[in-house]
């Protein structure tokens, strides 16, 4: 993850805007989350602190996040100490991911005071350490005295993290940061880089590399370092001047973020510019925080979904070899048409008979094996039964394995509807819908009413309404009760995901609004995140829900198919 100290650097720079505003109201969205509303003329932001495992940063945000009936304890402490303060500097200790905001207040006696709110922005050591005018720590987020040389508690005299001992990128002179790099043997050039150049992380020493044209093999295998020079030297040149956001997305999905854009991935990803950091930071938080809460919400129900996949495949593979087995019966029943044919031929107690086979065009001879202590003519019928018996198992199995595929579709389908699941009323939806299907006991009161959830709608260039199914009992109900039989119908070929239908009552429908709907089914599918992806539309009328079929499970005819990407935000 490209957080380091230079883009904490980067990112205090752009904070500094809210210079002399003051905090209009405070909130405490989660246990690690500390949201402000900053205020002053001609300028309304919301910051946002947060010091989650894997996505701690600061910085301005446009999302709004839900907060919680009653504030916690840390919030109201907040408030107490911080209420209508004035942000009077925005700063960063050295290249360290530490943030500290300093403030204007007011204390009991009416006295103007300082003091801070500083922001560790270190991985999973992440804390939000409230300071007094003469350094002592009011409170902290996360309280901690495992360490007797830094004590986070209330009234601790507050001292930062041992800083690292790198060069400053700003202040060293290039040649003597090279010359330790060049120093330092069998160390690999992109850990070298790391070790000595404060505030860099990994991607950016890779990407260093990649433009100085070097490999990343050890030092003492490099005998050149000018190219590296001259990078780091252009590294410095665009920090002092204008670094620009860029995410990195990868297969549709954002990957990491920085200062510059990283070309060392080639065509693997793509580079996306923002206006600013803190759009940046929207945007890729957005996601992870997302799919954080997506695996809080569904993580039981998806492994559960996930077991019974696995199951039934196990069972699918059983049957599947059973039915090879069942596959050679018909040998049974030639053994025993060429024992009744050659029934006088056999001797009482015989072991085996080798006989022509009439059966075969060639007539090749067949050894058959016999039971000594059965007739020949009870020898015949064993053959007979034993084929029987194969017969009606490869019957019972074709229809079993049947079964077993339409489970398995079935399940697939209630897994990928999990993966876009994004509320709790979507889940106990799911859930509802694994209960119905008998896969699920429930466990709310039986005169508890069948949870549900929203439609996801929206609206065509035409002004026709528009309805996505997010889950299998949703796409029965959108495509068998509230459609018209000429309105169409939208669906990715071959591929999980929502039912999409365009309500036009039989009007036709734009290619606009036709690319748009098939957007939908695919961005609403498992299909999301892959391009060109085949979509099948056709009327109502023409779909069809075959009688016992399980929730969700449609065949239609007359369709047609276009080809779409499901790219886009509105989607």
């Amino acid at each position: 993850m490209a957080f380091d100290g230079i883009f904490t650097g980067v990112l205090v720079n752009e904070l500094k805007t809210a210079v002399d505003s003051h905090i209009d109201k405070i909130y405490q969205p989660s246990n690690s989350e500390i949201c402000l509303i900053l205020r002053k003329k001609g300028f309304v932001k919301r910051l946002m602190i947060s010091v989650k495992n894997g996505m701690a940063r600061v910085h301005f945000t446009e999302m709004k996040p839900e907060n919680p009936e009653k504030p916690p304890m840390f919030c109201m402490l907040l408030r107490k100490y911080f209420s209508s303060a004035r942000l009077t500097d925005v700063s960063q200790k050295g290249f360290e991911r530490i943030v500290e905001f300093t403030f204007e207040a007011t204390n009991e006696l009416g006295d103007r005071i300082k003091r801070k709110i500083v922001c560790e922005l270190i991985g999973n050591m992440g804390n939000v350490v409230l300071l007094s005018e003469d350094g002592k720590i009011i409170d902290a987020l996360r309280r901690t005295d495992i360490c007797a040389e830094r004590i986070i508690m209330s009234g601790a005299v507050y001292k930062y993290p041992i800083p690292q001992e790198k060069y400053d990128i700003f202040s060293t002179d290039t040649a003597v940061i090279v010359d330790k790099i060049s120093s330092l043997g069998e160390t690999l050039l992109s850990k070298a880089v790391l070790d000595t150049v404060g505030g860099v992380s990994p991607i950016i020493c890779r990407e260093i590399i990649f433009l100085s044209k070097l490999s990343d093999v050890p030092v003492c295998e490099i005998s050149e370092f000018s190219s590296l020079k001259n990078e780091l030297e252009k590294l410095k040149a665009l920090l002092c001047s204008a670094p620009v956001p860029f995410m990195l997305i990868k297969n549709g999905v954002p990957f990491d973020f920085s200062y510059l854009p990283i070309l060392q991935y080639n065509n693997l990803c793509e580079n996306k510019e923002f206006e600013t950091f803190g759009q940046l930071l929207d945007a890729f938080y957005l996601q992870r925080e997302k799919n954080a809460a997506k695996n809080r919400i569904t993580g039981d129900v998806s492994k559960y979904v996930q077991t019974l996949i696995s199951r039934a495949e196990k069972r699918l593979s059983a049957r599947k070899n059973e039915l090879l087995s069942c596959e050679k019966r018909e040998i049974l029943r030639i053994k025993g048409e060429l024992i009744k044919a050659n029934i006088s031929n056999i001797c009482s107690g015989a072991k085996e008979i080798t006989v022509k086979n009439f059966y075969d065009e060639n007539l090749s001879d067949i050894k058959i094996m016999l039971d000594p202590s059965l007739s020949p003519q009870n020898n015949a019928q064993k053959y007979f039964k034993e084929y029987k018996k194969k017969s009606i198992a490869a019957s019972t199995l074709l229809d079993l394995i049947e079964k077993d595929n339409a489970e398995i579709d079935y399940l697939s389908s209630v897994f990928d509807n999990l993966s876009r699941c994004e509320t709790l009323s979507d889940l106990r939806e799911i859930k509802n819908e694994l209960y119905l299907s008998g896969y699920i006991k429930r466990t709310e009161s039986k005169k508890q009413k069948a949870p549900t959830s929203a439609f996801k709608e929206l609206r065509s260039a035409e002004g026709f309404k528009i309805i996505v199914g997010k889950n299998n009992i949703q796409n029965d109900l959108i495509t068998t009760k509230l459609s018209g039989k000429n309105d169409m119908w939208f669906h990715t070929k071959n591929v999980h995901g929502s039912h999409v239908v365009v309500f036009s009552g039989g009007e036709a429908l734009s290619d606009e609004t036709i690319v748009f709907a098939a957007k939908l089914a695919a961005k609403n599918s498992r299909a999301q995140n892959s391009s060109n992806v085949p979509v099948d539309y056709t009327k109502i009328k023409y779909v069809k829900k075959p009688s016992g079929a399980k929730p969700g499970m449609v065949i239609y005819t007359n369709n047609k198919t276009v080809f779409v990407t499901p790219e886009g935000e509105n989607l």
